[in-house]
């Protein structure tokens, strides 16, 4: 009598598959690609990824799971939006994740890593004005994460990204404010500077400020996206 049970091969691969797929889908997110309410079409990405509907659901889950997306029954599988409330409180565990990172990094920071630190934020500034938003987007997240990386702290590390990953369901909307990528940027510079004094105080009140002033851009960016257009009056 033969087994139907999936190999541990098989397991793996569908596992394998199902990364595959949650990395393709925050692409599309991190991109812009895929905004809030975007509904995920199971078949389509079933033929363009190559993969079975298996993986396919064992991805959606684990998005589900990692606050990215909601499933609903007979409907299907939705880019989520966050409440002001998430936002709020992601933005608020983001800001002391970047304190820490600061407190720790500061002390032990060596003169190659402010070096490369400061050649991604040339790159930046120059990519903001001649690349527009999306690739400015992917070299701040760069920035952001390679200060992390750099603490040598991999727990750490781990639980800034699944924080990250679901700030970027809203976070594009603090670029969209004119001024805001100078605001940026001098923020970036003050964050290198206060890593350079070796003092932990200094750096971490520098990262907790850059991620407390990106979070009242959003706001400000998503009251003006709900603000009503003004109302013609004929004379």
């Amino acid at each position: 009598m033969s087994s139907t049970a999936a190999s541990p091969f098989d397991l793996l691969r569908s596992m394998t598959l199902s990364g595959l797929v949650q990395e393709e889908i925050l692409r599309g997110i991190k991109s812009g690609e895929l905004t809030v309410g975007s509904r995920l079409n199971e078949s389509e990405l079933s033929q363009r990824l190559g993969v079975s509907r298996s993986p396919l659901r064992e991805a959606f889950r684990a998005l589900e799971e990692a606050g990215l997306v909601r499933l609903e029954k007979n409907r299907g599988v939705f880019i989520r939006d966050l409440s002001d409330e998430e936002a709020a409180e992601l933005y608020d565990v983001r800001a002391g994740m970047d304190e820490m990172v600061g407190r720790r990094l500061a002390p032990r920071i060596t003169p190659e890593q402010l070096a490369e630190l400061g050649a991604m934020l040339t790159e930046l500034e120059t990519t903001s004005s001649r690349d527009g938003v999306n690739r400015y987007f992917e070299l701040n997240l760069a920035f952001h994460d390679r200060l992390v990386e750099m603490t040598g702290n991999a727990t750490l590390l781990g639980l800034y990204r699944q924080v990250v990953n679901r700030i970027h369901l809203l976070r594009r909307r603090g670029f969209s404010l004119a001024g805001s990528s100078a605001a940026s940027h001098a923020e970036h510079r003050a964050i290198l500077d206060a890593l350079a004094t070796r003092d932990a105080d200094v750096a971490a009140k520098a990262m907790r400020q850059h991620v407390e002033s990106g979070f009242q851009r959003a706001v400000a960016a998503h009251h003006l996206e709900e603000s009503p257009a003004p109302t013609q009056v004929s004379s």
